[in-house]
């Protein structure tokens, strides 16, 4: 496997190395975290001869120094396992109780990650997670860490690279569902609704929505109008078909929606007493049809469970390559890939950025070529 600086993966035999890393996963859990755990502390352990701190429940740890000499029993037959060994939390320390980056409010905290880093001798620190995560990451660079980190979310929705490991095994898990809603919406000649996870890009739901045949896909990238959604339901009715599939991205908006301010559309969604958007969009469906519509808010089922087979192998090679940065001393970066290739971006690349599903996307051409509805049109 060729890196994108053009040398080959496994030509970097350091094992004169002595480095000591720390790792912490943050954020929400996914499939896949145990894999890439050991894909960074295997070959950062028996190729480079790194000693590894693993650090508890994200950047939480690393302010309450809770953390531990990680032995290779320790991340011996974790490949399979979901969730994360090391325990995460959603620790934002750059962040103000308001939710906005302020380093001056989140300074005592920054103080003592940077105090616990140089306590803990670390030469360098292995983040796993989404956008926060490699945010806070980029931002505890500047402060003179070293950093790598990887790329996990379900959302598929991190700038820098095509896919995050955990996104292929909630796709699966999403499909599954909505495979077994078919045979219930048949059954009762009704419509379904099925709420994924997704609040500002739409990969997971389309492409769940794709593979089990979703009727209807609303993603946030595609405000969605009601009038179209309706006819498109009439007529699979008129042409026979008695049930239909609607998948819903958490985040989806309608096209009034889309218009207003943030402050604006959470009065107007307080006033529809409705708890989340597959709520309003079932409801919306049953007074504008009459069809008798029901709810499934997948949730936390996304996020649990074994890693796919294909997530584990991604894990796995994206934590082999953050231990080859980590040899050559090439901090600063987010371990990526691109095309087929396994390389790396700046992290300052992935900061504060998420990656929406483009519009002209081919999976949104193949779901309208199928006849599926994205609510548009």
């Amino acid at each position: 496997m060729v890196l994108h600086n053009g040398t080959t993966r496994g030509g970097c035999m350091l094992k004169s190395v002595t480095r000591t890393i720390g790792i912490l996963t943050s954020g929400g859990d996914c499939p896949g975290l145990n894999a890439a755990i050991r894909g960074v502390c295997r070959a950062a352990y028996d190729r480079y001869n790194m000693s590894i701190i693993g650090i508890a429940n994200g950047y939480r740890g690393l302010i309450e120094a809770d953390a531990r000499l990680l032995k290779p029993e320790d991340f011996s037959g974790i490949l399979t396992r979901g969730g994360t060994i090391l325990g995460t939390s959603r620790e934002k320390p750059f962040k103000s109780r308001k939710g906005e980056y302020d380093s001056e409010v989140a300074q005592d905290k920054v103080e003592i990650i940077k105090e616990n880093y140089k306590k803990l001798n670390l030469d360098c620190l292995v983040v796993l997670g989404g956008n926060g995560t490699n945010t806070t990451g980029y931002l505890l660079s500047k402060e003179g860490l070293n950093v790598i980190g990887l790329p996990k979310t379900i959302d598929n929705d991190i700038v820098g690279t095509d896919i995050t490991f955990g996104f292929h095994s909630a796709v699966s898990i999403a499909t599954e569902a909505i495979d077994r809603l078919h045979s219930t919406a048949h059954s009762h000649n009704r419509v379904m609704v099925i709420e994924l996870m997704g609040h500002k890009a739409g990969w997971l739901a389309l492409y769940a929505g794709v593979a089990g045949g979703g009727d209807i896909i609303l993603i946030p990238e595609i405000p969605y109008n009601m009038e179209a959604i309706t006819r498109h339901l009439l007529k699979r009715a008129r042409d026979g078909k008695s049930f239909s599939i609607v998948v819903v991205a958490e985040g989806a908006l309608s096209v009034e929606e889309a218009q207003m301010e943030k402050k604006e559309r959470k009065k107007y969604r307080e006033k529809t007493a409705q708890p989340s958007i597959g709520y309003r969009v079932a409801r919306k469906i049953e007074e504008a049809t009459g069809m008798e519509t029901r709810v499934t808010v997948l949730g936390y089922l996304q996020r649990g469970g074994i890693p796919s087979a294909w997530d584990r192998v991604l894990a796995t090679t994206f934590g082999t390559a953050a231990a080859e940065l980590l040899a050559r001393g090439e901090y600063g970066k987010m371990v990526c890939m691109r095309g087929n290739e396994v390389g790396s971006v700046s992290l300052e690349e992935v900061a504060g950025k998420y990656k929406a599903v483009p519009l002209d996307h081919y999976m949104i051409d193949t779901a309208r070529s199928v006849g599926t509805c994205m609510g548009d049109e």
